[in-house]
C-alpha cells in the first residue's frame, strides 16, 4: 500500500494527495466546486480502497441551476 490516494474522473482525474495522519475512511466523500463563467459545477468524490491503494472516484457531478431555472 502507498501512503497516497489517487483521484480518477471528473476535473480532479489523475491527481495525487498524501495521506494525513487520520486513518482513512471507506465511503468518506469529498466535495470538488468548480466555479467559471457557467453555473457553479459540483463534483462528489468518494473513497475506497482497491487493491492498488486508496482511490477518490466520481460519485455524482451536480449543476447548480441559472437564476431563471434553465441550465
Amino acid at each position: 500500500m502507498t501512503d497516497e490516494i489517487r483521484f480518477f474522473g471528473g476535473p480532479l482525474d489523475g491527481r495525487v494527495q498524501e495521506l494525513g495522519d487520520a486513518e482513512p475512511v471507506p465511503g468518506t466523500v469529498i466535495r470538488h466546486i468548480h466555479l467559471h463563467g457557467g453555473p457553479k459545477i459540483e463534483t462528489r468524490y468518494e473513497l475506497g480502497l482497491t487493491e492498488n491503494g486508496w482511490e477518490y472516484r466520481v460519485a455524482a457531478t451536480q449543476h447548480e441551476p441559472e437564476p431563471d431555472g434553465l441550465r
